[in-house]
């Protein structure tokens, strides 16, 4: 099994919090697992606000989250309130870094257009992956003619947009080597292998409402920042596997991998910002500290 990468000598990890809601007790030991790793190899913790999406985000989770990360006990060098050389820290103004690695994917013929809705693709894909939340896309779009050409205009510094009121809405999606098989040795969990176009399928790049995707955005981010090894949960693994492919397709190092066990409610589920009654900002109001919120976590 090759290897991803070694611990680099100059370590940096990163927190990624998302500004979708408040952060529960989930993310905070996910996130201090972070802090953990990266005091342990004497490095950098860089946190990044992925503010991407403008319907979700708002400013004032923004401010929360910064506030209860620090209550928490967190502390990072470099981030959106306090600078540093690899800024701008928040995904809402590194569009220009997205849209430049989206073209470079499209001249080498690894995008496509995808009119499928959302519940197209529910209708028509099979199950998810038992470890991850996105479906498999079953390449509807795929394999029609390549009508991207004719239709849509490429223009330098932005994503193809359609030249036509017919063609209104169009997902790009990333072309996936079906049937190869990823592999990865991850910090966390050990040993992990995924088969593309069985595991996962082609995944969004750029959305119909502008907005560049997660796994474009993060694969981006990660490797202009310099992360050395992303911290995150085991819901992720399987995103794991799709960055690998865009770290290659965008001639980039991919960093290692280090994913953490979920925290489940009484119920078994994970936790999820709807569990409110487990907020770091809940928590707080009751009067709980952070050491007492760590007991078990180790230092």
């Amino acid at each position: 099994m090759p290897e991803i990468d070694t611990l680099r000598s100059n370590y940096r990890g990163r927190l990624a919090p998302s500004p979708t809601g408040h952060l529960h007790l989930g993310h905070a030991r996910t996130f201090w697992m972070a802090q953990e790793r990266a005091r342990a190899h004497g490095g950098a913790l860089i946190l990044r606000n992925e503010d991407l999406d403008p319907d979700r985000c708002r400013p004032n989770w923004t401010t929360d989250l910064l506030e209860d990360l620090r209550w928490f006990g967190l502390d990072w060098g470099e981030g959106p309130d306090v600078g540093g050389p690899a800024g701008p820290y928040a995904q809402s103004e590194r569009r220009q870094h997205y849209v430049e690695a989206f073209h470079k994917l499209w001249e080498k013929g690894l995008v496509y257009g995808c009119h499928c809705s959302r519940r197209d693709v529910q209708e028509a894909a099979r199950a998810p992956h038992a470890t991850d939340d996105e479906v498999l896309y079953p390449g509807t779009c795929r394999h029609l003619p390549n009508t991207t050409a004719e239709t849509l205009s490429l223009r330098p510094g932005r994503v193809p947009r359609p030249k036509s009121a017919k063609v209104s809405r169009v997902n790009w999606r990333f072309r996936v080597p079906d049937g190869e098989t990823i592999e990865f040795l991850d910090g966390g969990v050990g040993a992990q292998r995924f088969v593309a176009g069985r595991d996962f399928g082609d995944f969004v790049l750029w959305r119909h409402d502008d907005v560049p995707s997660y796994q474009l955005a993060v694969t981006v981010d990660d490797a202009l920042m310099r992360i050395s090894e992303v911290v995150r949960g085991a819901d992720l693994l399987v995103s794991t596997a799709r960055q690998l492919l865009l770290y290659r397709a965008l001639d980039l190092r991919p960093p290692a991998f280090f994913h953490c066990p979920l925290m489940l409610d009484d119920q078994g589920l994970r936790l999820a910002k709807r569990h409110a009654a487990l907020s770091l900002r809940a928590l707080r109001a009751e009067g709980r500290t952070p050491e007492e919120l760590r007991v078990g976590w180790g230092r």
